[in-house]
């Protein structure tokens, strides 16, 4: 197991930790589109890795730290966000894969912060949206708009709109975790956190996966989806979440938030070089400008407002 203390000291880990943070998270997206680009179930395909990402941190944390195990309080809190975070958020955005670009699923998970603007001020009356906020609001919607608009005329395979309902539900339940842990902290380990998450939500998974999916053995996942299972467990699961985590110690939230920001763009052009996947000046511009608008929106929430904003990963 890798552990932060790995990591340079300061500034200069917390900086190191963010670029590994944008870039894996980013190539991750890509990982997720050749594993279920074949024969194999979406839903399987995140039970086998969140099983085994959830095993690396348990086993590290419960067997060499000897933590104990969380509390009946502490389980009903990490049932609850294993469930909008790893089963509905990470769950539907890889089964989206399937239908729509890498790049356009990576772009409406982005859009997380707008959903939490919009739900605080319908639902809970605690925001009042300042210029920065609309600004960012309608920059995101117009980012969007425009890669839309590039790709609407293309042929796309059936379910395309099935695929954009799931990363949108996926971007939803992201949102609503992210209020969850606003509203319901608890002390506990991150690290230790996540593994259960994890591991909890591998098991709803695999539930899930019996009844929606059919589910096929192991022995018939070829090595290329291995391999991009693998790529998912190490640098996805396990590698990006101690660099996040570490990032959001070491530099202020400003900073350590920006690779949300960056994914996306990384998603789009390592798809484009790995899965050949379209990418023009007008997606690319269309990303940028819904980037900036939700950074704005960030910005305005983290500035304004109690809710603590976590970060989306694939």
């Amino acid at each position: 197991m890798i552990s932060s203390n790995n990591l340079p000291k300061g500034k200069t880990g917390g900086y190191l930790a963010l670029a590994i943070t944008s870039i894996l998270w980013g190539t991750t997206w890509v990982s997720s589109k050749v594993a279920v680009s074949e024969n194999l179930p979406p839903f399987q395909m995140a039970s086998i890795r969140q099983f085994a990402g959830g095993c690396c941190f348990l086993i590290f944390f419960i067997g060499y730290k000897k933590l104990p195990l969380p509390t009946l309080k502490q389980f009903g809190w990490l049932f609850i966000l294993s469930l909008l975070m790893f089963v509905l958020a990470n769950g539907l955005s890889t089964w989206s894969l399937k239908y729509v670009p890498t790049g356009l699923s990576a772009l409406i998970g982005a859009l997380y912060p707008f959903s939490v603007v919009i739900t605080e001020r319908i639902f809970f009356k605690q925001r009042n949206l300042n210029t920065l906020t609309i600004v960012g609001l309608l920059l995101g919607v117009g980012g969007i708009a425009i890669v839309f608009y590039e790709n609407i005329f293309e042929h796309h395979p059936e379910g395309f709109l099935f695929g954009v309902v799931l990363s949108t539900l996926a971007m939803l339940s992201w949102s609503g975790g992210t209020m969850f842990i606003a509203r319901n902290k608890l002390a506990i380990n991150p690290y230790y956190a996540i593994g259960w998450q994890m591991f909890i939500s591998s098991i709803v998974l695999f539930i899930i996966s019996r009844i929606v999916q059919t589910p096929i053995p192991l022995e018939q996942i070829s090595l290329r989806v291995w391999l991009a299972i693998g790529y998912l467990v190490a640098f996805g699961s396990i590698i990006s979440f101690i660099a996040f985590v570490y990032s959001m110690k070491k530099l202020p939230a400003a900073i350590s938030s920006l690779y949300a920001y960056i994914n996306p763009l990384v998603a789009m052009v390592t798809a484009a070089i790995v899965v050949g996947e379209k990418l023009t000046m007008n997606i690319l511009w269309g990303a940028i400008v819904t980037l900036t608008g939700v950074f704005l929106v960030n910005y305005s929430i983290k500035r304004n407002s109690r809710v603590i904003i976590t970060e989306p990963e694939q």
